[in-house]
């Protein structure tokens, strides 16, 4: 049953992840205790977990991370892109080779472990991280439970019908789950080292957030770029969004399949595009935008989840490393005429950013936020405000 090959006992395990097709990977279970059922990815990534498993955009999804060792800069009130608790509202489980290290960092506030069961995310370590990144890479991100049992009373037959049972992320709008509740303003700026998040400067242009899932580090970026910004539930009406004036509308990232969110957002993105008003959209908000123009969007096999993503502007030619976290991709083959891609992945050739001519219309497929990751892309803020002054 198992394919372990760290830990053959069974009666040993605190934790284990199985998989629907009946494999099961056993291990030292950390955290959070209980049961949780998702989608299974792995992420590149060397650093950021704290940022990675607090994304939106992972919620109803079990994070594998291919670098071995985590803990090491413990965890800290600060790098948080959803504040709020529990795990259901971003990811529900994580998975790395090693034990937990000890915080060995001048930020960290509290040991990783210890941050992952008050947060209500499961653990597991003493996996074959390798084998198991293999096996996504082959057969795609899968139906999955994960579960931290102290007492070591794991029923592998359970957990097994557990991941058979979970319905998937195919089909689900999720955002509809992360999205605000009542609507906000952001008050930080980007966060600087002794100071920690400033405070933002004045504001040259006011833009709307349609919130599927927004990480906290768009909203400072956006800060940056000169651009307040209102953040409002996902299912706001073009009618409300036209009522807080804005200069410009911002899509954000999110989780779950853009077709089923588009069923419910897409007569407000539509009415946007028709309006003339700036339009940025991100990850979620870069897939509903092409739905809007006409195109269509499909399941990956094993998704982009990483912080080392080469990425082409196709317009000047230049190479971005960027950050990616995405499981569907908007098909090129049905953009229609007058949207262009901007940007392509240079791993797989996939889209990875439009632009509508006659419009002031750009998305990208990727984070330009750097959170984490490298900050290559965050010009795409003040391109967008660019838009805006142009549009004024």
């Amino acid at each position: 049953m198992s394919e372990n090959a760290f830990m053959q006992d069974t009666k040993a395990a605190t934790g284990a992840i199985a998989l629907a097709d009946g494999t099961v990977y056993i291990g030292a279970g950390t955290g959070f205790s209980g049961i949780s059922a998702g989608e299974l990815c792995f992420n590149t990534a060397m650093t950021g977990y704290q940022e990675i498993l607090t994304d939106p955009s992972y919620s109803q999804q079990i994070v594998m991370f291919t670098f071995p060792h985590l803990g090491n800069v413990g965890a800290n009130c600060e790098d948080l892109e959803y504040s709020s608790e529990p795990a259901e509202k971003a990811a529900l489980g994580t998975i790395f080779r090693e034990p937990v290290s000890p915080p060995a960092n001048w930020r960290s506030q509290q040991n990783f472990s210890h941050w992952l069961e008050k947060r209500g995310i499961i653990g597991l370590s003493g996996v074959d991280t390798r084998a198991l990144t293999r096996r996504i890479r082959e057969a795609g991100m899968a139906r999955s439970a994960i579960t931290h049992s102290p007492e070591g009373n794991i029923d592998f037959e359970a957990l097994i019908e557990t991941a058979r049972a979970w319905n998937g992320i195919k089909g689900a709008d999720l955002a509809a789950n992360v999205d605000t509740q009542a609507a906000f303003a952001n008050t930080q700026g980007l966060w600087q080292p002794g100071t920690g998040f400033a405070e933002p400067a004045s504001f040259r242009y006011k833009a709307v957030v349609l919130d599927f899932g927004v990480k906290r580090n768009i909203l400072r970026n956006l800060a940056s770029a000169g651009i307040e910004a209102i953040i409002v539930a996902s299912g706001t009406s073009i009618e409300e969004v036209m009522a807080l004036e804005p200069d410009g509308v911002v899509l954000s990232n999110g989780p779950g399949d853009p077709a089923a969110t588009y069923e419910r957002a897409g007569a407000t993105i539509r009415a946007l595009i028709a309006r003339d008003i700036p339009l940025l959209g991100i990850c979620l908000g870069h897939q509903l935008l092409a739905l809007a123009l006409g195109a269509r969007t499909v399941k990956m096999t094993q998704g982009h989840h990483g912080a080392n993503h080469p990425v082409r502007d196709m317009a000047t030619g230049k190479i971005e490393i960027v950050s990616m976290n995405h499981g569907f991709t908007v098909d090129p083959s049905t953009l229609p005429e007058g949207v262009e891609e901007s940007h392509q992945s240079l791993f797989d050739g996939t889209n990875s950013g439009l632009k509508v001519t006659g419009k002031p219309v750009i998305s990208v497929q990727h984070h330009p936020e750097a959170s984490p990751g490298p900050q290559d892309s965050f010009y795409i803020f003040r391109q967008f405000a660019a838009l805006m002054e142009d549009a004024a």
